[in-house]
């Protein structure tokens, strides 16, 4: 389960994700394809599991033998999201060293989702999150301004001796907008492709609301009152 904001009641709820299909038969004619493609950054500090993160997302797989990485690696996914749309997620996972920090703005560019990672075993990377949320949102924004849809992974749930506690996670949570939060396991696959869904559904109603309102705006014949920009769907 991932914890996430509910607008509807103002509050927080957990959300079980659950996979949606196209159910409509369009009269028996093969429905034309569309694709959209995002791209995700993974940033965090150095070795919270950031590069293990996106092997066992696309690859399915766990390399016990860590290499760092140098400036940004670039990984691919492509979603089948139903039977008429395809996505295609374009990851970059981003060195968390000191020294690479200057170019994140490059690296950020015309990024429409993120994740920000922390090792649960290191509280010195879950106390730097902060750090590297409020370094997005000073450089990344979406079309209308809004920040772009970040979600906070606490990563290595699986081994003993953690040094951060879930009420701790909750708080920075609510207090810096994040999407939403949840503990994972690179190694044992536990809540990878969970939360990366989480997060497409995220980006893809953000897509939709601004297309929307795109199409409202082009459809205009007299002078209207300027719309609100829509916020972070959270």
């Amino acid at each position: 389960m991932i914890r996430r904001r509910g607008p509807e009641e103002g509050g927080y709820y957990l959300k079980k994700l659950q996979d949606e299909e196209d159910s409509q038969s369009n009269n028996g004619e093969v429905p034309e394809m569309t694709e959209r493609l995002f791209k995700v950054i993974i940033i965090g500090d150095p070795t919270v599991g950031k590069t293990s993160f996106v092997q066992r997302y696309v690859q399915d797989s766990f390399r016990r033998d860590y290499k760092g990485t140098v400036g940004v690696d670039f990984a691919l996914k492509i979603l089948k999201w139903s039977d008429s749309e395809t996505i295609k997620l374009q990851l970059w996972d981003i060195a968390g060293q000191e020294r690479f920090t200057w170019m994140t703005r490059v690296y950020y560019k015309d990024a429409q989702g993120c994740i920000i990672m922390f090792d649960l075993t290191n509280r010195n990377s879950f106390l730097n999150t902060l750090k590297w949320k409020k370094d997005v949102d000073s450089k990344c924004t979406l079309e209308d301004g809004s920040p772009i849809p970040c979600m906070l992974l606490a990563n290595k749930c699986d081994l003993p001796h953690r040094q951060v506690d879930q009420l701790e996670i909750e708080k920075l949570y609510k207090d810096h907008s994040f999407t939403g939060w949840t503990e994972t396991s690179a190694k044992e696959g536990l809540m990878v492709t969970d939360s990366m869904r989480f997060l497409v559904d995220v980006m893809m109603k953000q897509k939709d609301d601004r297309d929307e309102d795109s199409n409202q705006s082009s459809l205009r014949l007299t002078p209207a009152d300027p719309e609100k920009p829509h916020g972070c769907y959270c």
